[in-house]
């Protein structure tokens, strides 16, 4: 309700809207150079793929959790700020 009160329905909705009518199958698109890290955790609403992910992002960090869904940064703190620490210090300065 907070969403329709607000305005912000569609916004909110369109990942979903996205997800459902992305074309996963077609020809890649040519993957970035920009290192990505990717923190799963066990909970959460969508089930990362990674050999899709891989086809348009530099994987260089990939960590599943058990625990922890969609609000790891509320559920988590600690455990999302050492992921995300540990994915900038393996970058090159």
């Amino acid at each position: 309700m907070l969403y329709w009160l607000t305005g912000t329905a569609g916004s909110a909705a369109r990942i979903y809207y996205e997800r459902a009518h992305a074309d996963y199958w077609g020809d890649p698109i040519e993957p970035s150079g920009t290192p990505t890290a990717l923190a799963d955790f066990a909970a959460e609403n969508f089930i990362p793929l990674r050999h899709i992910a891989e086809r348009t992002n530099n994987i260089v960090r990939w960590t599943h959790y058990p625990r922890g869904g969609h609000f790891a940064a509320m559920e988590l703190p600690e455990l999302l700020v050492a992921d995300i620490r540990a994915f900038f210090g393996q970058l090159p300065g």
